[in-house]
């Protein structure tokens, strides 16, 4: 926009038409506000500015007298711009309604101001903000909505500062994650989204503590749930598993694959194993609180197929008639 020094869209920096309802203004400036609250974003100095010119924006457009007369000059900037090199003229006070020059302020051309600074401040009556880090006989400006005997100190219009207080999430991983740790990215029910460096071998109901994470710079504790594994059950620092193996495995006995966290390690079967026998793979559970790992219980399984082959079938019949063991043998 040619010549508008300094020229600042309020609907702009708040993100909103020039038709949006005072609702809805009000709606938005609050979510820019939380966001940009040097609360939330401490040393972000880029943070402080946003939120500084977000307040100023929400000054002037919540109030329905002064968002009429910036919407009313702003035609005229679009058009005119500024002088650049006049002098900034005095101030007329709204409520005076004595001549000027044969001049209303509703008359005053934007033309005359050499920026932006200087019409926002003596017509529509609102310093800017760095202005407002002066004294404050500095601060003090005419109101346009007053006499001109009356004296206004105006302030950004923010939050009252948050109270510092902790808050509470959960978490739930699955047992594999809550194994290794790293890196997972949550995200909060307020939305914003965090990175988290977890630790390794997490366990149902550990609490991760992350500091200046909560609501006004005080901590965020992530409450952790390992999921339920469709193989792996926890005992303590020991897993428990089952491993399905075949008659014959179970009759002779040799070499199996059973999976752990690590992945799938080779395990001796003995000769005649029975159903339900248990097997202890050493250092291979979950680690404990000192950092040991337990050990993981292998339980077999004899599982019989539900379909054979035809040769299959035939050496069953013939080991049936050749076999001598008989298990029901005490029972008669």
């Amino acid at each position: 926009m040619q010549n508008l020094q300094n020229f600042r869209d309020y609907y702009e920096i708040l993100g909103v038409n020039k038709e949006a309802s005072s609702e809805e203004i009000k709606k938005v400036y609050r979510r820019l506000a939380r966001q940009y609250h040097p609360d939330l974003n401490p040393g972000n100095k880029e943070a402080e500015e946003k939120f500084k010119t977000i307040g100023e924006a929400y000054e002037i457009l919540s109030d329905p007298s002064r968002r009429s007369q910036y919407d009313q000059f702003s035609r005229y900037w679009k058009q005119k711009g500024f002088a650049g090199g006049k002098q900034t003229p005095k101030p007329k006070a709204w409520g005076d309604n004595r001549p000027n020059n044969g001049r209303s302020n509703q008359e005053v051309d934007p033309s005359e101001f050499p920026d932006f600074e200087s019409f926002i401040n003596q017509v529509i009556g609102v310093r800017s903000r760095k202005d407002s880090r002066t004294t404050a006989d500095n601060t003090t400006t005419t109101d346009p909505f007053r006499t001109p005997r009356t004296k206004v100190s105006y302030t950004v219009n923010t939050p009252p500062r948050t109270t510092r207080r902790d808050i509470e999430a959960r978490l739930t991983l699955p047992l594999e994650k809550a194994y290794q740790g790293g890196n997972e990215r949550i995200r909060l029910e307020d939305g914003r989204s965090l990175e988290v460096t977890m630790p390794p071998a997490m366990v149902t109901g550990q609490t991760i503590r992350l500091r200046n994470q909560g609501i006004g710079g005080g901590d965020l504790y992530l409450k952790i749930t390992v999921e339920p594994h469709p193989l792996f059950k926890l005992e303590g620092s020991n897993i428990f598993c089952q491993v399905p193996v075949t008659p014959s495995e179970a009759v002779l006995g040799g070499q199996v694959e059973a999976p752990t966290l690590d992945g799938p390690v080779k395990m001796t079967v003995p000769p005649a194993v029975r159903s339900g026998q248990r097997f202890r793979l050493a250092n291979k559970g979950y680690p404990g609180e000192n950092g040991k790992r337990g050990d993981q219980l292998v339980e077999v399984q004899i599982v019989t197929p539900k379909n054979i082959t035809d040769e299959e079938r035939q050496l069953y019949e013939k080991l049936r008639e050749v076999e001598t063991f008989k298990p029901r043998a005490d029972l008669i």
